[in-house]
């Protein structure tokens, strides 16, 4: 992989301003930087971005619809009517039925929960999961992640004398279903600030405002942050603003007193005994709640989620760790054959997209075969499988496509889709995919910029060898928890050389293990290339080469620091327009 290199230098005014701010911070000025660039211009605004509080959280009243939810809420319990928590089957919807009905269930008993099966139902609310409602004596349904175009379904649950309140945060459309309340930041006329809640965050705000009308303290809320947490890394949503606050003190949680369902997987993935990080979240605990909805049930995470005793959560963790085992092997068969597909159509490479179907891939990980093509080919990416004579697929984008945008412009072929910017879910007749690939192709066409579909790393600081101390590492935390909106900082070294130790590692030789001296100091750095081994010869060769990377702790070396290094590049390969010069 050769990435393009983006670097912005500050300017003087920038310079000056980094060294008062970090003066201020008893911070380097390097730091203080990049939190001016965060536009963080303040001591002020540093120490509530450093330290996030609860106390900052919006009023959930300010969201459209949130009296009215309340009050159904509170009429549904004091007419002692069955309650459904219904919710979709990925992380974020089944962290979102775990804390509402947790919740609940300290103060109702008269309450019930419902995922859908992904290949039975299909997504969202399913006429199979309006009539397990009738069924069981149903007069409400909290509906979270799902629902915003649920438009028939709640129709005919209307029919049934179910009412339905909405938790979603996908785009709705023009038209919208009829529910008693609808809890949507995304839907027009809501002047709830912050638009970017996950489907769980939605949930909470529901929860927090029914704690706030009917007196219970918020105290009572912070035990199921760790569940908002996971939701917003594995949801992909900004980590800015309220999701800030939700994350900060979700991990908090997660770290000290994890939720007991949340603790089994923690200990079945090894994790037990260090700080979880955003990056534990999207790489090690999402996939497994994920993993039982892919490939059999998404209820089953659920009864993980809101199990109570330790030793029952531990053997449905394990069970759950088996679909993942079950769930990676398919998934990379699945890649695989998607790799030669793309290799074998030359004409993908003159498109700015990919879309590539296959009757035989299993519908639960379409999404993550999705994903894995936009990462390697840099390009908006639909993937579909059949379901008797329809479609049915995920799409993912790269950094600032909306591919929800793309899908709907081709909304009069498709039988149903759904999603936000950067993932959307889509139905259409079989008969119909090459038609629609024409379209989606030529909205892609017209509507990316060439630089959207480059392998680019946008660098944050220059970092000589010298700067990287154990005081800038622990400064570097605080700007934690990362994710979209508030990105891992990516630095990079010029002109460094092999210390005459660094070694290709790994099961097949793919890594490298380095040992690395730059041209100003005599300290040696280690740091470990993933995936990188190509460029093990030209380290070697003892010639000048730049590295791009992230500071990190090594934790089976006493958490010393090591560079975890994104690219290598060869000194001759710099040119200026890699690094391009301040703005005038």
């Amino acid at each position: 992989m050769h990435f393009k290199w983006n670097y912005e230098p500050p300017t003087p005014e920038e310079k000056q301003a980094a060294n008062e701010l970090g003066d201020k911070l008893a911070m380097s000025p390097i730091l203080a930087q990049l939190l001016i660039r965060r536009g963080i211009t303040t001591e002020s605004a540093a120490k509530r971005f450093f330290r996030p509080q609860l106390a900052d959280l919006i009023n959930p009243f300010l969201m459209k619809d949130m009296d009215v939810a309340v009050d159904r809420l509170n009429d549904a319990m004091g007419r002692k009517e069955r309650i459904l928590v219904y919710g979709d089957y990925d992380v974020d919807g089944c962290t979102a039925v775990a804390l509402v009905y947790k919740f609940l269930q300290q103060f109702y008993s008269n309450i019930d929960y419902y995922i859908p099966d992904r290949y039975d139902e299909g997504y969202g609310v399913s006429d199979k999961g309006i009539e397990y409602a009738k069924r069981t004596e149903v007069k409400l349904i909290i509906i979270l992640d799902c629902g915003i175009k649920a438009i028939r379904e709640i129709e005919y649950a209307k029919t049934l004398g179910i009412d339905f309140i909405i938790c979603d945060h996908h785009v709705p459309d023009e038209e919208i279903p009829p529910a008693v309340a609808i809890l949507n930041p995304k839907q027009p006329n809501d002047h709830f600030p912050f638009k970017y809640l996950c489907g769980c965050g939605v949930g909470f705000k529901f929860m927090q405002g029914w704690a706030k009308n009917n007196g219970i303290p918020f105290s009572r809320l912070i035990p199921l942050l760790d569940f908002c947490a996971v939701a917003i890394a594995a949801d992909i949503v900004p980590v800015t603003e309220e999701n800030r606050i939700l994350a900060f003190h979700g991990l908090k949680q997660l770290n000290q007193n994890p939720n007991i369902g949340l603790k089994a997987i923690i200990d079945i993935c090894g994790l037990n005994g260090r700080e979880l990080s955003m990056s534990d979240i999207v790489f090690k605990i999402g996939p497994r709640i994920n993993a039982s909805g892919r490939m059999e049930s998404g209820k089953e995470s659920v009864d993980l989620l809101i199990e109570k005793d330790y030793n029952c959560a531990l053997q449905k963790a394990k069970h759950i760790d088996e679909y993942n085992e079950q769930r990676k092997d398919i998934d990379k068969q699945m890649t695989e054959e998607a790799n030669q597909i793309v290799a074998k159509i030359e004409s993908q490479k003159h498109y700015s997209s990919i879309v590539l179907y296959d009757e035989n891939w299993k519908k639960g990980v379409i999404g993550i075969v999705a994903s894995r093509l936009t990462e390697l080919y840099f390009r908006p990416t639909v993937v579909l499988t059949r379901d008797g004579e329809f479609g049915t697929g995920s799409a993912r984008s790269v950094t600032g496509f909306d591919v929800y945008a793309a899908i709907k412009s081709c909304r009069d072929l498709l039988m149903n889709f759904g999603g936000h910017t950067y993932a959307a879910g889509l139905t259409l007749r079989w008969a119909d995919i090459p038609l629609f690939i024409k379209r989606f192709q030529q909205y892609v066409e017209d509507h990316i910029a060439p630089e959207q579909t480059e392998a680019t790393l946008h660098l944050d600081a220059q970092l000589d060898f010298k700067d990287i101390t154990k005081k800038l590492y622990n400064d570097l935390k605080r700007f934690a928890p990362f994710g979209p909106g508030c990105s891992k900082p990516l630095f990079f070294t010029q002109a460094v050389y092999d210390y005459g130790t660094s070694k290709v590692v790994g099961r097949e030789q793919e890594h490298i293990k380095l040992e690395l001296v730059d041209s100003k100091s005599n300290d040696v750095v280690n740091g470990i290339a993933f995936g990188q081994s190509a460029s093990a010869r030209y380290i070697k060769s003892k010639r000048a080469f730049d590295i791009a990377y992230t500071i990190e702790a090594n934790v089976f070396k006493h958490h010393r620091l090591q560079l975890q290094i994104e690219d290598i590049r060869p000194e001759e390969d710099r040119h200026d327009k890699v690094l391009p010069m301040a703005k005038e």
